[in-house]
């Protein structure tokens, strides 16, 4: 049985990624943070240690959840790649996931300036996704398309607001993927023909 007083630290740092979720950004002070979990500075420096450890607890967490979101098993067996495509657009760009995006995007712009962790969160994230797809589509080129094409659709997304056009793209990409080797294997052989003719 817990003491009363003495905070659940799961509770804690569920807490604590919510607020960074919040913000769609994990810039946030650590005053700033436990006025957003009802907690002080110090509390969290007593569980965490350090900002620079909370933070990387709460990319931990992050990635937990995201993984379990995101698994082969949360799909009905024999799902198609469009249904599987589909219901992942559907999660990522409704409205309860927009933080969640803008946190993902702030870890992006973290690995891309030489952030370790954010490349090594960004690394873990494509191979999920990556082995996700793979169930559905056995097949690593096209499953690398089509992540491109779906990472491309979140940015317009969270650009412009619109889900649409994303999905639409996405879609579009999927039916290419069903062509057969041998129509691909005609298109990309076929001359261009020069406007002078």
């Amino acid at each position: 049985m817990r003491r009363s007083g003495k905070p659940d630290l799961s509770q804690l740092l569920d807490r604590c990624l919510a607020a960074f979720v919040e913000a769609g950004s994990l810039d946030l002070s650590l005053d700033q943070v436990a006025r957003r979990v009802g907690s002080s500075k110090r509390m969290l420096i007593h569980y965490f240690g350090s900002r620079t450890h909370l933070e990387q607890e709460a990319i931990t967490r992050l990635e937990e959840r995201l993984r379990a979101q995101f698994s082969p098993e949360q799909f009905p067996r024999g799902a198609t790649l469009e249904l599987v495509v589909s219901a992942l657009w559907e999660r990522t760009t409704a409205p309860q996931s927009k933080g969640v995006l803008l946190l993902v995007m702030d870890l992006s712009r973290r690995a891309w300036n030489g952030s370790k962790r954010a490349k090594a969160f960004y690394a873990e994230q494509q191979r999920l996704w990556v082995e996700l797809l793979l169930k559905f589509l056995p097949d690593r080129i096209a499953v690398e398309h089509v992540l491109q094409v779906f990472q491309g659709a979140v940015l317009a997304y969270l650009i412009t607001g619109d889900p649409d056009s994303g999905r639409r793209a996405l879609m579009s990409t999927l039916a290419k993927q069903h062509k057969t080797p041998r129509e691909v294997k005609s298109r990309i052989s076929r001359p261009l023909r020069s406007s002078g003719t």
